[in-house]
């Protein structure tokens, strides 16, 4: 239940801090960190649903540089008793357990099912979701393994996260313009997932990021589908209010947002 009928619930994801350079990287957070401090007041909890951060890995005594005025923020959110849950990206898999000792956020490494207000939640970053795709399911396999992140471990931070923002830049080039098609009902290896879900169990609200697409999607039985797009191009989010879901734009994008009602 949500604590007031005066409090909301918002989902955000897909920052991507640290990229594309640390000049766009910094105006994007400056940003973030306004939508947080204007939604505090009115704000039950907060679900980031991964890649926060375009790389992050936790070395023991070593975390990425940078990003301090948004971990200062959900630090203050979080001390004020504003619960904040984290869902791991496949830009930010490798977390330990800084943001759980640091900021007493919990980190999601599977998609997880909650229940608000009589309302059925299935939350998670949406990566390695759904049909096809095999190529990045078994290299998610490989980066998942414990021996594969104790060995990026090994490497000193200069050399393996210069590598691994080498790659992330990478992926993104090798994506292009593919993030920016809307595939259609039958071809969105999401919206097949959660066709397929409903089948077996029923959600009210499938909520994902990782499409880097913002979508609201009426799916069968008035289960709906949120993608929650980025905070690159779209500066989406969703918010509940203990009864209906809205897909909104922090900066006026509203248009750009993917509808079927």
């Amino acid at each position: 239940m949500l604590a007031s009928p005066d409090k909301k619930i918002y989902f955000i994801s897909d920052f991507h801090l640290g990229a594309p350079d640390h000049v766009g990287s910094l105006e994007r957070e400056k940003l973030i960190v306004r939508f947080l401090d204007e939604i505090k007041n009115n704000t039950a909890e907060i679900f980031l649903v991964g890649d926060m951060f375009d790389f992050w890995y936790e070395y023991r005594k070593v975390v990425p540089k940078g990003y301090t005025r948004l971990l200062g923020k959900l630090a203050e959110l979080t001390d004020s008793g504003i619960p904040i849950h984290f869902f791991v990206g496949n830009h930010d898999m490798w977390m330990r357990d800084y943001l759980q000792t640091e900021l007493n956020i919990p980190v999601y490494f599977e998609p997880q099912q909650l229940e608000r207000n009589e309302k059925r939640f299935y939350i998670g970053h949406g990566d390695g979701l759904g049909p096809g795709d095999h190529g990045y399911k078994r290299l998610k396999k490989i980066f998942r393994n414990p021996v594969c992140k104790w060995l990026f471990g090994v490497l000193p931070p200069f050399f393996g996260i210069g590598i691994a923002h080498y790659m992330s830049r990478r992926s993104r080039a090798h994506t292009g313009s593919a993030e920016d098609t809307f595939l259609g009902e039958e071809k969105e290896w999401l919206i097949q997932f959660c066709n397929d879900t409903l089948k077996k169990e029923y959600f009210d609200f499938f909520v994902f990021g990782h499409r880097h697409l913002a979508i609201d999607f009426k799916l069968e039985e008035n289960s709906r589908y949120i993608n929650l797009g980025d905070w690159i191009r779209y500066f989406t989010y969703a918010v509940f209010d203990g009864e209906k879901m809205e897909l909104k734009s922090y900066t006026g994008n509203e248009e750009k947002i993917i509808r079927k009602t």
